[in-house]
């Protein structure tokens, strides 16, 4: 199912994925199903389906932009807190 841009100002999405996820995912997929019967390793497979499920956008919203966006809140950037008393009433 191909899903047309509204107004043609969002990206295309195919399924889940933005259309140039897609095209990563394929390539990925091909090159490791190539490893896998040369090499025998399924680390590049599972690389790949880790990233396919990192890039998949809901609402706009990827998993791997919702996981930058909670490492950023609660590890990266220093959060302050004011303790102020309360005001006498």
């Amino acid at each position: 199912m191909y899903i047309y841009p509204e107004n043609l100002k969002a990206k295309a999405k195919l399924w889940l994925w933005e259309l140039k996820d897609v095209g990563i995912i394929g390539g990925a997929l091909l090159l490791s199903v190539f490893a896998l019967a040369q090499l025998g390793t399924f680390t590049p497979l599972l690389c790949t389906a880790v990233f396919a499920f990192l890039t998949i956008r809901m609402d706009g919203m990827s998993v791997l932009d919702f996981l930058r966006y909670a490492a950023r809140f609660l590890f990266l950037v220093p959060q302050t807190f004011e303790w102020r008393p309360r005001d006498e009433q």
